[in-house]
């Protein structure tokens, strides 16, 4: 079986989407994994339950816990946690509602779908035959929601210090650029207000494959004049990345 896999916010912070034939293989080495996170189980178990799909868990039986759902809840409260912490420091002059909204944008799917790949973790997901089938392993939900419970189970295995490490080495790192993507749409807008112009228009120029696979392109518009395009795997993050190349543009990158 074959699919497409997307990928990657660049090192200056911009968007590229791009496509590469792969063949789906489900990686069980999970010695490799530890050494793409930088940290060694004590309890591999846990690594395993975190990588479990519900789908999984049901075609084999394991049981209403068998699945990561549960280490998925508590990664996403680590998560907070620590990138509230983050944010709370490097921004001491922001108030509540900014720190809320860059926090949001980091904890988002399409941030950590974007963060997941650089550990691979699609890749080692355990999934059912059915939902490989159509294609979840490279489905957004499924590998944020992993993600997540990766977070969750280093936190049980290793303690509050080991999953802010690994939640700091791969989704905090090189945040100011991240800011600054991530969160394109309100930036751009407030350029805009503050010249007295129209409203930002954003056009769906299309969208193309399967629902587990979509491709959206976008464009923006500042007086009625296309400024900047994005792609992207949600029509949301086209946006985003077609606000930052707005931004890009206007010289306010």
């Amino acid at each position: 079986m074959f699919t497409r896999l997307l990928f990657k916010i660049s090192d200056n912070g911009s968007l590229f989407i791009k496509y590469r034939l792969l063949r789906v293989v489900m990686n069980n080495n999970l010695n490799e994994l530890q050494k793409l996170l930088g940290y060694e189980y004590k309890n591999i178990e846990l690594l395993n339950q975190a990588l479990t799909h519900s789908s999984y868990a049901n075609e084999h039986q394991l049981g209403k816990n068998g699945s990561n759902e549960r280490l998925e809840f508590l990664g996403d409260a680590v998560l907070e946690l620590v990138s509230s912490e983050f944010f709370y420091g490097v921004y001491p002059d922001k108030p509540e509602g900014e720190l809320t909204k860059i926090r949001a944008s980091f904890v988002c799917e399409p941030a950590l779908v974007d963060c997941a790949k650089n550990i691979r973790l699609s890749e080692f997901i355990k999934l059912g035959k059915g939902e490989e089938h159509t294609g979840g392993r490279f489905r957004p939900s499924i590998i944020s929601d992993t993600f997540e419970a990766v977070i969750g189970s280093i936190y049980l295995d290793g303690g509050f210090a080991n999953a802010k490490e690994v939640i700091l080495k791969f989704i905090l790192n090189g945040y100011e650029n991240k800011v600054f993507f991530y969160d394109s749409k309100t930036i751009l807008q407030e350029v805009i207000q503050s010249q007295d112009s129209r409203p930002v228009e954003y056009d769906l120029l299309s969208e193309e494959g399967p629902d587990h696979l979509k491709k959206f392109i976008v464009a923006v518009k500042i007086n009625g004049e296309r400024v900047g395009v994005g792609e992207g795997v949600s029509k949301k993050s086209a946006e985003q990345a077609a606000a930052y190349e707005a931004l890009k543009k206007l010289g306010k990158v």
